[in-house]
């Protein structure tokens, strides 16, 4: 089933359109959770970024910084949270690549990142090691 953001990259949909390049748009949340929340997408419709080819992430992490310099220039937030799920666990709703840019201010409670949890120094070795052990070049 196609996306809603592949609509939207084909014209079949509406967007406040901010940016957009060969591979990727970045685009106005219609929900969003901030003013000025912005979508960054990969055009090709890949659900996440561990299906992306490397120069479709780099041109993502490029579009977003790009976007994310000129929301703070023209909104002035206190600071901004670049988010990007993988996975209805994860919250991810629409699956095709997208990364969030959230301006925030001092205050807004907009977004709830996460509960710090703890570790001691054998469980963080642990997963240090599992997780080293399947890292690829």
């Amino acid at each position: 089933m196609t996306s809603v953001f592949t609509r939207i990259v084909r014209g079949e949909l509406p967007a406040f359109k901010l940016y957009e390049d060969d591979l990727t748009l970045a685009f106005l949340d219609i929900n969003p959770a901030a003013r000025g929340h912005t979508l960054v997408i990969a055009k090709p419709e890949l659900p996440g970024l561990l299906d992306l080819p490397p120069e479709l992430v780099a041109a993502t992490a490029l579009t977003t910084q790009r976007v994310a310099r000129a929301i703070v220039t023209a909104l002035q937030p206190d600071g901004f949270n670049i988010i990007q799920n993988n996975g209805a666990a994860a919250g991810q709703v629409v699956f095709h690549f997208h990364i969030h840019i959230i301006p925030r201010w001092e205050g807004d409670r907009s977004v709830k990142l996460w509960r710090p949890g703890s570790a001691t120094t054998d469980d963080l070795r642990a997963v240090a090691d599992e997780i080293i052990a399947h890292i690829q070049e």
